[in-house]
C-alpha cells in the first residue's frame, strides 16, 4: 500500500517547493482517508476499554515503519514506490521486488474494499437503515461504480476540492474530539484492561491499516524545498498528529457509550459516538465526513493503483496488457481488474475480515521496506539497532494477527496465506520471464 501515485494530484497543487505544512497535510490526509471511520468499532470489540491504548501502540509501530521510509526516501530521491526499494536492495534477485509489487496491489484492493464498505455502512446509517446489509452493499457497489466511471472517463477531481476535503475532515474530527472530551465519563475506563493485556495488542495489530498513508510523503521528496529537514518531520509529525486524533476519538467512544452500544454500531461506530456528544446533528456531521473521506480515498486509490499496475505491466512485472491505455491515457484493463476484485471483496467480506487482511498486507509491505533499509544500511546510514527493533516490532504485530486468526478463524488465515502464496508464485514466474510473450 505504499503507493507511488496516490496523492500525485495533491503534489501538483503546489507550483512552489513543498514545505513542512504541505507535507504534514499529505501524510495526515492520507491516513485519515477512512481508517478511523472503519476500525473504531473493531478496536473496541477486541480491546474493550483499552482501545485507546491500541491506537497508541499502532502509532509507535507506524513511527518504526516511518523510520525506514525516511532513510530510503532521503537516499533514493527519485521514487517512492516500495518495490523499487527492494529492487535496489536486491538487484540480483528481481523476484523479491516483483513479489513486493504484487503484494502492494493486493493492499490496494483491500483498502478499496475497506473504503467502499465503510462508505456503505455510514451511508446506510444516514439514510435510516443502519442495520440493513442490503442497503450497505448497494451503496458500496454504487460508490465503486461511480469512481470507476470517473476514472474510466479520465476525469480528475479538482486539486483544490481534494485539499478542502482533507482539511475539512481533519477540522471536523478535531473539533468533535475537543467537545467530546468534556463529556467523557472516566468511570467507564475502570478497569482499563477489562479484556486483558493481550487483546489490547491484538486490537492494535488488526486495526493497523488506519495508519496506512504516511508513506505518501516520500513521493514528494523531489518537490520538497528542504527534504533533509522536512521529510523526517513531515512523516513523524503526521503520524503523531493522526495518532493523537485517533487516541482522543477512542477515548470519547469508550467514555461516552457502553461496550454493547459500540459493538452494535460497529460498522458506523464513530457516527454513533457523535450522537450523545452533539445530538443527531453530530451523528449526521460525522456521517457526512465519513462519506467525504472514503469517497476521496476511493478515487485517489483507483487512480494511483491503476497507474502503478500499468507501470508494472510496462516493466513486465505484471501482464503486459495492463500497460495499455486509451486515448485519455487511462489504463482501462488495470482499472477494471481493480474494480472487479475490490467489488467482490467488499460485497463478500465482513468489515473485520477486510481490516485484518488490509492490516496484514500493510505490515507485509512495511517489513519488505524494512529489510531493504537494513540491506542498504551503508548507503542509508540507518542506525542498525533502531532498524532491527522496528522490523522486530512489525514481525511481532504480523504474527499476532496470524495467531489470532489461527485460533478464531483458521479458514480465513488459510485463504489469506494461500492468496499470498499464489500471488507470490505468479510474481516470481513473471520476474523470471516464464510468461514471456511476444510484445509489439
Amino acid at each position: 500500500m505504499f503507493f507511488k501515485h496516490k496523492n500525485a494530484k495533491i503534489h501538483r497543487l503546489y507550483r512552489e517547493k513543498l514545505g513542512l505544512k504541505e507535507l504534514i497535510a499529505i501524510g495526515v490526509g492520507g491516513m485519515i482517508g477512512g481508517g478511523i471511520f472503519s476500525v473504531l468499532g473493531i478496536a473496541v470489540g477486541l480491546a474493550g476499554n483499552g482501545a485507546p491504548i491500541s491506537f497508541l501502540i499502532d502509532m509507535l509501530i507506524a513511527l518504526a515503519a516511518g523510520y525506514h521510509y525516511v532513510k530510503l526516501c532521503l537516499t533514493f530521491r527519485d521514487d517512492g514506490a516500495s518495490y523499487t526499494y527492494l529492487k535496489r536492495a536486491f538487484p540480483d534477485k528481481p523476484f523479491i521486488s516483483s513479489i513486493e509489487g504484487w503484494i502492494v496491489i493486493l493492499g490496494y484492493i483491500g483498502t478499496l474494499a475497506l473504503y467502499s464498505f465503510t462508505f456503505g455502512a455510514y451511508g446506510a446509517d444516514l439514510l435510516g437503515y443502519p442495520d440493513s446489509h442490503s442497503v450497505r452493499i448497494i451503496l458500496s457497489v454504487l460508490v465503486l461504480l461511480f469512481f470507476y466511471y470517473v476514472n474510466f472517463r479520465g476525469v480528475r477531481s479538482s486539486g483544490v476540492t481534494e485539499d478542502i476535503i482533507v482539511y475539512l475532515k481533519i477540522a471536523i474530527l478535531s473539533v468533535f474530539a475537543v467537545i467530546g472530551l468534556a463529556r467523557v465519563d472516566t468511570s467507564r475506563f475502570v478497569p482499563l484492561m477489562n479484556k486483558g493485556i493481550l487483546p489490547v495488542f491484538l486490537g492494535a495489530a488488526v486495526i493497523f491499516v488506519a495508519y496506512e498513508g504516511f508513506q505518501l510523503i516520500t513521493n514528494a521528496v523531489a518537490e520538497t524545498e528542504n527534504p533533509d529537514r522536512d521529510i523526517p518531520r513531515g512523516i513523524y509529525g503526521s503520524i503523531l498528529i493522526t495518532g493523537l486524533i485517533y487516541f482522543l476519538l477512542a477515548v470519547i467512544a469508550v467514555g461516552t457509550l457502553t461496550y454493547h452500544q459500540i459493538i452494535k454500531a460497529r460498522e458506523y461506530a464513530l457516527a454513533m459516538v457523535a450522537q450523545p456528544v452533539l445530538g443527531v446533528f453530530g451523528r449526521v456531521l460525522i456521517g457526512i465526513a465519513a462519506l467525504m473521506a472514503t469517497s476521496s480515498a476511493i478515487n485517489s486509490t483507483m487512480f494511483g493503483a491503476s497507474r502503478m499496475m500499468a507501470e508494472m505491466g510496462e516493466q513486465k512485472i505484471m501482464p503486459h496488457f495492463l500497460a495499455k491505455r486509451n486515448k485519455k491515457l487511462v489504463p482501462v484493463a488495470a482499472l477494471t481488474i481493480l474494480f472487479v476484485f475490490a467489488l467482490g471483496f467488499s460485497m463478500m467480506g465482513s468489515l473485520g475480515v477486510i481490516a485484518e487482511f488490509s492490516s496484514l498486507t500493510f505490515l507485509m509491505v512495511s517489513i519488505g521496506v524494512s529489510l531493504a533499509n537494513i540491506k542498504l544500511k551503508e548507503k542509508t546510514k540507518a542506525n542498525i539497532g533502531v532498524a532491527i527493533a522496528g522490523l522486530v516490532l512489525m514481525v511481532i504485530t504480523s504474527t499476532t494477527i496470524v495467531g489470532y486468526l489461527l485460533r478464531t478463524n483458521p479458514g480465513e488465515i488459510f485463504t489469506i496465506v494461500s492468496l499470498y502464496a499464489v500471488v507470490s508464485s505468479v510474481a516470481v514466474l513473471y520476474s523470471r520471464g516464464a510468461f514471456k510473450i511476444k510484445q509489439q
